[in-house]
């Protein structure tokens, strides 16, 4: 699949800016950091995860539990994603879970994340967290908190980078080229 650079939507420091936002966000909804953990789906999700518990350290001074899971999607069947590594190592219950994806797109994803965690433990409440929501659920899932909505077509293509994974931070599109022959 080839990729043509459209635009960068987000740059670090609005990343970073929205990061402190969400976190604002998260404690002012849930009354404070107490009970608070966070799940990201690998691979970025997990590093946003931590970001996001290192920002609620500093505003509320306590560290939420980080924990992660992976998500393999089956090519063979539109709708199917498949858990294949969960790594929460503290207990679920009483908790309220900030579910971390860095960006939503069908929700297939969070659906396999969500009943991963109730197949795990039985937490209180899960919040979804996205950096982009593209717009384009299939199912009836909605984020609790949004780094930011981007409308996209179906051609095009969200990558957001993390200085962990990327070597560098931010958001960008990019349009999904035909191959030689194809029509539009």
């Amino acid at each position: 699949m080839a990729l043509i650079f459209k635009a960068r939507v987000m740059d670090q420091p609005a990343f970073e800016r929205t990061l402190v936002r969400i976190a604002h966000q998260i404690i002012e909804k849930n009354s404070g950091a107490e009970n608070l953990c966070l799940v990201g789906i690998n691979t970025r999700g997990r590093h946003l995860a931590r970001r996001l518990a290192a920002n609620i350290q500093t505003i509320e001074g306590s560290l939420p539990p980080v924990g992660w899971m992976h998500i393999a999607h089956d090519p063979g069947h539109a709708m199917s994603c498949q858990v294949t590594a969960v790594q929460i190592p503290f207990p679920l219950e009483g908790k309220t879970v900030i579910l971390v994806d860095e960006v939503i797109f069908t929700c297939r994803t969070a659906r396999a994340a969500m009943d991963a965690l109730f197949a795990h433990g039985q937490p209180t409440r899960v919040q979804l967290f996205c950096m982009i929501d593209r717009g384009h659920a299939q199912l009836p899932i909605k984020a609790t908190f949004v780094g930011k909505n981007l409308p996209t077509s179906l051609r095009e293509m969200v990558r957001v980078e993390l200085e962990e994974v990327d070597q560098q931070t931010g958001v960008s599109i990019y349009q999904i080229a035909e191959p030689d022959g194809a029509q539009q």
